[in-house]
């Protein structure tokens, strides 16, 4: 699989000028780390993801538009691997890490992860060195009308190094609120991830799905799942236009995407703590939550 997509980035950098210019402006993106605490966070400056990051997604602005995932939409240019009998591995043309991927279900339908953690898991298990991320449909996806994934190199991925040796359900001292899920049995993470969720949308009271990011990888036979749930979608800050950030599941990985220049030169790390804090869900629930799986285990 990983060959197929190297060759598919090959031959899509040939033919389909935008992505072309999206590993041209990736390439030329300027990247600084800040220290919070005992972590780094890498603030990432990427021009071209402007249109992501201030991407409408109230109901009414996404029934305006065309579904830019579905396959009749798609640029003539813009080919597909196939992945399994549901999902198509596409190359973004808007990357904000190396073999920047989407993975889009082939029916239009709600992004929604109920029934599709699974799916989630095996892809993480196809993609050696990748990360596979779920951008809730309130918490950073520009698509929340089409259920997809994203993938990406583990080339930068901070939150790997920060997490590795630890064997308890959260990240002590993080800065932002993250439970902490592994194993090498699918069926029982399945089921571990399925319980944080409704424990999450009963102390939230959000039924139909909580406001969640979740992050995995696949390393030596195990997988490393990292579910990061929302208090809400963007801080007060991206509002009033002092910083156009809306952080999803890379950003609260690690890398922080900033489109523009400015805002890049000026955001700080206790700039990006106060923003982790407001958008992840508040300490009191979260303990909540936290201590049911804990017991649970």
């Amino acid at each position: 699989m990983i060959r197929e997509i190297e060759e598919l980035f090959k031959r899509q950098a040939r033919a389909w000028p935008q992505l072309a210019k999206g590993v041209e402006g990736l390439a030329r993106a300027k990247t600084r780390p800040v220290r919070i605490d005992w972590f780094d966070i890498f603030i990432r400056h990427i021009p071209h993801r402007m249109g992501s990051t201030t991407a409408p997604v109230d109901r009414e602005s996404v029934a305006k538009r065309s579904c830019f995932l579905c396959a009749g939409n798609l640029p003539s240019e813009e080919e597909g691997l196939q992945f399994d009998e549901d999902f198509t591995i596409y190359c973004n043309p808007f990357p904000i890490v190396d073999r920047h991927l989407t993975i889009a279900h082939r029916e239009h339908g709600l992004q929604r992860i109920a029934n599709q953690f699974g799916n989630m898991l095996d892809i993480a298990a196809a993609l050696a060195g990748y990360f596979v991320i779920y951008n809730g449909p309130e918490c950073g996806a520009s698509a929340p009308d089409h259920m997809h994934f994203q993938a990406g190199s583990r080339g930068l991925f901070p939150i790997e190094k920060d997490s590795a040796g630890l064997t308890g359900v959260t990240v002590p001292k993080y800065g932002r609120n993250v439970f902490l899920l592994r194993g090498r049995d699918r069926s029982a993470l399945i089921h571990r991830m399925d319980r944080a969720i409704d424990l999450l949308a009963e102390t939230t009271g959000k039924r139909a799905e909580p406001l969640v990011n979740i992050a995995v990888f696949h390393e030596r036979g195990e997988w490393v799942a990292y579910l990061f749930p929302r208090g809400k979608h963007r801080p007060q800050v991206f509002h009033t236009g002092e910083l156009t950030v809306s952080p999803a599941s890379i950003d609260l990985c690690g890398i922080f995407v900033v489109p523009l220049e400015r805002h890049f030169e000026k955001i700080t790390g206790d700039a990006i703590a106060a923003i982790f804090r407001e958008i992840t869900l508040p300490d009191g629930q979260f303990q909540e939550v936290a201590g049911k799986l804990e017991s649970e285990r």
